[in-house]
């Protein structure tokens, strides 16, 4: 099992990372980073890293929607139906981003996208099927890094509109 540092300060993370817990601290929410010494690029790794059910982990999943970001909080036991999204927001198509327009739109890399800590604001949805868990876990930006948080304050910080994805 991946070991986790207790080291608080930003100035060792990396700055995706670093963002993530400002934008969590800025937000009122508790900086609950956690920095594995193993990557957990998938929600069944970071739930067997963490101890907990996948059900729980909130995965951040970028997709296009008009040439725009779109960001779906899921469920790490989910599987998007993007025409069902598309059907409920009235939108076209929905396509999952290529790495570089999440990179560009995030500043994070695909499998460690947090839900906070972009440079501006994107459009985000949230997984109604995340409110069964009383504690769910989060990327904080990077491949090591992850962030735990209710789903009430996950809500609050990202704006996120809520929505059965499924």
């Amino acid at each position: 099992m991946p070991r986790a540092t207790d080291d608080r300060s930003t100035d060792i993370l990396p700055d995706p990372v670093a963002n993530v817990r400002r934008a969590l601290t800025e937000a009122g929410a508790r900086d609950t980073v956690t920095v594995l010494t193993d990557k957990v690029p998938t929600a069944a790794a970071a739930a067997a890293a963490l101890g907990c059910d996948v059900a729980a982990i909130t995965n951040s999943l970028v997709f296009e929607l008009d040439g725009a970001p779109l960001l779906i909080l899921a469920s790490g036991a989910a599987k998007v139906d993007v025409r069902l999204v598309a059907s409920r927001l009235g939108a076209g198509k929905i396509r999952r981003a290529a790495p570089d327009f999440v990179l560009h739109h995030t500043g994070q890399e695909v499998g460690g996208v947090a839900p906070v800590g972009h440079p501006e604001k994107i459009r985000t949805l949230l997984d109604e099927s995340l409110k069964s868990h009383d504690l769910l876990w989060a990327g904080a930006g990077d491949h090591n890094s992850m962030f735990s948080i209710t789903y009430e304050d996950l809500q609050r910080i990202t704006e996120a509109k809520e929505m059965n994805v499924r």
